[in-house]
């Protein structure tokens, strides 16, 4: 790993267990997606590294508004496009320079500079929402999913991935918010996890 994944893993094990430690590291790792964004759909973004939502999305019925949360420069969001045309897709990132690469790559997807952690959506908003290697806010996502709405949360190597939160973590963490586990996926070189709010 370079200094820089090592940087966001361990950013992502402290805030996991400790979500008041992101206003702590907000700002660096803000920079460092910022410094990464014109490379990243190049350098990072890959239907092998997509496999695992991929295969998470192929098991949620229809979909009218979703979010796609830390989108980076909006590949997964741009996945749900092509999925479901009709739906109101949106993308949240807290990197501007992420932000602007997903609006200059997107397809009509609505992009915001947003923080995770207190995310500028109603309550019950969406009936999807998707991570793709992020960190996730559990009571952010609780209160954002619509009743009998889905979460999927994918991380594209596995626990090589930088930012990794094990799926047993993440169930749990749901379960106790009004989730249920739907399934674990494995697809490529990364797993998934799919829930459904209650």
């Amino acid at each position: 790993m370079t200094a820089g994944q090592r940087f966001a893993r361990v950013v992502t094990q402290l805030v996991v267990r400790a979500p008041f430690l992101w206003r702590v590291f907000r700002g660096g790792m803000t920079r460092q997606f910022d410094r990464l964004a014109p490379e990243w759909d190049g350098t990072r973004v890959s239907r092998e590294r997509l496999a695992p939502m991929l295969a998470a999305l192929d098991a949620v019925p229809e979909v009218r508004r979703a979010l796609d949360v830390g989108t980076g420069s909006g590949a997964v969001a741009r996945l749900l496009t092509e999925r479901w045309p009709q739906a109101e897709v949106h993308g949240v990132d807290v990197s501007p320079g992420m932000v602007d690469e997903a609006r200059r790559l997107g397809h009509g997807e609505r992009y915001a500079v947003g923080d995770a952690s207190a995310l500028p959506y109603e309550d019950a908003s969406f009936d999807l929402l998707t991570l793709n290697n992020m960190i996730p806010f559990f009571d952010e996502l609780a209160r954002v999913a619509a009743p009998g709405g889905h979460v999927a949360v994918a991380y594209s190597m596995g626990p090589n991935t930088p930012i990794w939160v094990p799926p047993e973590r993440i169930r749990g963490e749901l379960e106790r918010r009004g989730f249920e586990h739907v399934a674990h996926f494995r697809a490529g070189t990364g797993v998934a996890l799919l829930a459904r709010r209650s």
